[in-house]
């Protein structure tokens, strides 16, 4: 029996329409889809409705893949695929397996010999490094940084220093949050003519991006980045 596809189904970045970033055949994919592996139901089904699958969501068949979920879970969530069902990896923002749990799913899916096919939609990773203005062909994603102070400011000076030695572009995110916090922390750590840009509400039309050295970003005003998710880029 020929396995079902795998369809990596980018979600908006906030509360827009999908409509307003994501192409007609994304949407016209998903639609048809019955089986959905997301990463929160509830949040997944608004998307859904949204997008006004063909079947009433009450007949959609929705399993949960978090942080949380075991490896020894994940062949359950494939079976249906290998028995010639398509399905849909849904992300809660962006695009899926980017700094997404379900990158492990995908990882399955190609060592089971099933077909994954992406799907295009926002990254706000791409979608911030495309508007920094800063090296495009070097960079690298890191993730989050430590929360604990110390570990921070030595993860800081260590970006900061593969970007000077690998002329590199380094991006990495904080939880919404403690926005302000990581701000500080670069900007205490960071040499003066280091250009940092923060990319924020990214598709929403409370959009804001700005790139400036560390210098000029200690002479400015900021606005509240609290609990707006942002995307940080580093280069020295």
């Amino acid at each position: 029996m020929t396995s079902g596809i795998l369809y990596l189904i980018p979600n908006t970045l906030g509360d827009n329409s999908p409509a307003d970033v994501l192409p007609a055949h994304t949407i016209a994919t998903a639609r048809r889809l019955d089986y959905f592996v997301v990463e929160h139901a509830k949040t997944a089904r608004r998307f859904l409705s949204q997008i006004k699958t063909e079947k009433p969501l009450q007949e959609l068949e929705l399993v949960e893949l978090s942080e949380h979920t075991a490896a020894a879970e994940l062949p359950k969530l494939l079976a249906p695929l290998l028995a010639g069902r398509d399905a849909g990896l849904l992300s809660e923002a962006g695009c899926p397996g980017v700094a997404d749990p379900g990158a492990e799913l995908v990882a399955l899916a190609h060592r089971r010999g099933v077909r994954v096919v992406p799907l295009v939609g926002p990254s706000s990773i791409l979608l911030a490094l495309m508007a920094s203005g800063m090296n495009g062909q070097g960079f690298a994603f890191r993730g989050y940084l430590p929360v604990e102070e110390g570990a921070r400011q030595k993860a800081i000076a260590t970006l900061e220093g593969e970007s000077v030695r690998l002329h590199q572009t380094q991006i990495f995110i904080e939880t919404p949050y403690r926005n302000h916090k990581l701000l500080n922390a670069v900007l205490a750590q960071c040499r003066p003519g280091t250009r940092l840009c923060i990319a924020t509400d990214l598709t929403l039309p409370t959009e804001w991006v700005v790139t400036r050295t560390v210098a000029d970003w200690k002479a400015a005003t900021v606005p509240d980045l609290n609990k707006r998710p942002s995307i940080f880029l580093l280069q020295a």
